[in-house]
C-alpha cells in the first residue's frame, strides 16, 4: 500500500496543537527557503530549533543551531525536513530517537522508507507538503 498523507483536518489539528518545530536543514541565509519558512513559522508563534551541522553553534532567528536532532533535550512536536529525499532516512532514524509527534517532509521531499520507519515508531508522517502553505490555508489567524 502506498503512502497517504493525513487529511487536511488532521494536518490542521497538528499545526494548532504544535508548539515546537525543529527545522532540519535550516539555513542562516535569509534568501533560502528553509530560513524564510522557519521565520514565518516563528512569526506564527512556534518555537523554532534550527538543525544544521554546518552552522551548529551559530544563531539563526535568535535560536542556537544544533548539529542534529539528538542534541535537542526538549520535546519537539514537529521535525520539519529540508533535505533531499535520498537524505531523509538518517533524519528519520534520529527522529525516532527523540520521538516527535510528526515528521514533516517539505514540498518535493518524499521517502517511503523513512516514512515507514517513523510510522512504525508512532510518529505521524507528512510528505511533499510545505508547512507554511498548510499553516496559511488550514489555521485561522487567531490560532
Amino acid at each position: 500500500m502506498s503512502f497517504q498523507n493525513p487529511s487536511a483536518e488532521v494536518r490542521r489539528q497538528i499545526l494548532i496543537d504544535a508548539k515546537t518545530i525543529a527545522v532540519v536543514g535550516c539555513s542562516n541565509k535569509p534568501e533560502r527557503t528553509s530560513y524564510m519558512i522557519a521565520q514565518a513559522m516563528q512569526n506564527a508563534g512556534y518555537k523554532i530549533i534550527p538543525v544544521n551541522p554546518v552552522i551548529a553553534g551559530q544563531t539563526v532567528l535568535g535560536e542556537t543551531v544544533v548539529a542534529s536532532l539528538t542534541e535537542i533535550s526538549e520535546h519537539v512536536d514537529i521535525v520539519d525536513v529540508f533535505r533531499r529525499s535520498e537524505e531523509v532516512l538518517p533524519v528519520a532514524e534520529d527522529a525516532v530517537k527523540i520521538k516527535p509527534n510528526v515528521l514533516w517532509l517539505q514540498e518535493g521531499v518524499y521517502n517511503e522508507e523513512a516514512a515507514a520507519l517513523a510510522q512504525e515508531h508512532g510518529i505521524t508522517v507528512i510528505m511533499d507538503h510545505c508547512i507554511k502553505v498548510d499553516h496559511a490555508i488550514l489555521v485561522p489567524r487567531n490560532k
